[in-house]
């Protein structure tokens, strides 16, 4: 069936994808459009526009997204279980069992994994960057706009950088004459939209300091936060924060940067420590909460948006869009991902030759993932 398969696609996707929101992008590409053809470069580029636009966790919309391009809302359901489910155990397990985590251990597998995590977004901006941006303007375009954010980082830049690029699309006329549309509704669905509303609403009238604040709190930071996974930590820190003890936000936070799949995985890892009576409980409504306002918005907006970037001029702005995420992508390469995982002349040279399996190679990615891991466990211990 359709909807197991979408299911088994991402659950093994959430296992290996590394590397936060601009590697998932490339993960993303790489098997949907690039291995298995469940869609095109045009429908890719319309729903990865589509969650740039939109507050939430940017890279699980879009999972959400193809889950259901491929099979309904039953496979956009099982995308979102599927890629999320490993990082949402692995984070429950963090606030359980930290105190009894070998640290040695531990840091040698992650270090090799951001390893891998370089060679995925490097792989990425190449292969994105010779879709999107295929001459002088689109260029300039992801140039700038990783320029800017090198030099101003931040999630306002991100949004400023989107805005002109869009406009800049489509002054140009970048669309040319619009790209085919798919059928549907070219009106928001409103039910998600009035849900989306409605639920916000009531999570803040609920009274209490139990599941219901812990519910509120998480969905308002997932109806709020533009700019994925990064943007999540002073929103959520702000909300949460002071009734954490110590240094264990940061902690999940640098974890949740590690683990495979979303960061907004975070919110497993405290939705589980702020209801210690039920930590299993607690996790669960904390990640729910967080994902679901950006699910609601895709599902009301998804089919308006894809009929409507059909038209030249938004679809000028469709592919000026495109071409600054190949520059956020580009700016995410170098800072959180190459500056976290290359300190010296062993990480660059791990980096170097990943890239060269991954690229022309032909390694399998579970290969190239089992090895980074255990080269990098070898390294620490040694």
């Amino acid at each position: 069936m359709a909807i197991w398969t979408v299911f088994r696609e991402f659950l093994w996707l959430g296992c290996v994808s590394f590397g936060g929101p601009a590697a998932h992008v490339g993960y993303f590409h790489r098997r949907f459009v690039t291995g298995l053809g469940w869609l095109d470069d045009d429908t890719f580029a319309r729903l990865m526009a589509l969650t740039q636009f939109l507050p939430g966790p940017a890279s699980s919309q879009l999972g959400f997204a193809i889950g259901r391009h491929r099979a309904g809302l039953p496979g956009a359901v099982a995308a979102f279980v599927g890629f999320t489910l490993p990082s949402f155990l692995l984070m429950l397990a963090l606030a359980l069992y930290a105190a009894h985590l070998p640290e040695t251990v531990l840091g040698g597998l992650v270090q090799g994994l951001k390893w891998l995590a370089v060679v995925v977004v490097a792989d990425a901006v190449l292969k994105m960057g010779g879709k999107f941006c295929r001459d002088g303007t689109t260029r300039a375009l992801a140039v700038v706009t990783a320029a800017l954010l090198w030099l101003w980082p931040g999630i306002g830049t991100q949004l400023l950088a989107l805005l002109a690029a869009a406009l800049i699309g489509v002054a140009t006329g970048r669309g040319g004459q619009g790209v085919q549309g798919e059928p549907g509704g070219a009106t928001p669905r409103r039910w998600p939209l009035i849900a989306f509303a409605l639920i916000w609403g009531l999570l803040w009238l609920l009274p209490g300091d139990g599941l219901a604040r812990l519910a509120g709190d998480f969905y308002s930071a997932g109806a709020l936060v533009f700019g994925g996974g990064h943007v999540v930590l002073p929103l959520l820190q702000g909300l949460v924060g002071e009734r954490l003890a110590g240094d264990t936000f940061l902690t999940g936070y640098a974890a949740a940067q590690a683990v495979p799949g979303p960061m907004f995985s975070l919110a497993s890892y405290l939705g589980a420590l702020l209801a210690p009576g039920a930590p299993w409980l607690g996790a669960l409504t904390a990640t729910l909460a967080i994902f679901l306002p950006g699910f609601l918005l895709v599902l009301g907006l998804g089919d308006a948006w894809q009929r409507l970037a059909a038209r030249p001029g938004l679809a000028g702005a469709v592919a000026g869009i495109n071409a600054a995420v190949v520059g956020l992508l580009l700016a995410a390469l170098y800072d959180p991902v190459f500056r976290s995982a290359v300190h010296g002349g062993v990480d660059l040279a791990m980096v170097a030759v990943g890239f060269l399996l991954l690229r022309w190679g032909r390694v399998p990615l579970v290969w190239l993932v089992a090895g980074m891991a255990v080269v990098g466990l070898v390294v620490e211990l040694v």
